[in-house]
């Protein structure tokens, strides 16, 4: 992944309403409509929410009828947690680093029971 197309899609999942529509898009499709019922805007600003997001990868749109039902695209989502991973590991060293200190304080802590 490039870190152009990282720095797109982590800009398109900075916004609270564009995070809220892909969430909803994990249920399945869903038209311009339906994304914009639960927030107090214009289907406008909706739409342009939809660009980003769009232009981001993270969702496509089809055509049937009259309906431009949008799609989840997960691709983009899988490269940022291939990319947040190597920090889960830091986290996950450095957590683990403490809870052996803290076995190590208990265990010489006056009044253990290690006597």
């Amino acid at each position: 992944m490039s870190a152009d197309r990282l720095s797109t899609t982590l800009s398109a999942l900075a916004d609270p309403t564009r995070r809220g529509i892909l969430a909803r898009l994990t249920a399945g499709d869903a038209t311009v409509g339906e994304l914009a019922a639960p927030y107090d805007m214009s289907l406008a600003a909706v739409s342009k929410h939809l660009k980003v997001l769009e232009g981001a990868g993270l969702i496509s749109r089809s055509r049937e009828a009259q309906w431009r039902p949008c799609h989840l695209e997960a691709e983009p989502l899988a490269d940022v947690w291939s990319w947040l991973s190597e920090y889960r590991r830091f986290w996950d060293r450095s957590l683990d680093s403490l809870g052996a200190y803290l076995v190590t304080l208990q265990q010489n802590s006056p009044g253990s029971d290690d006597r």
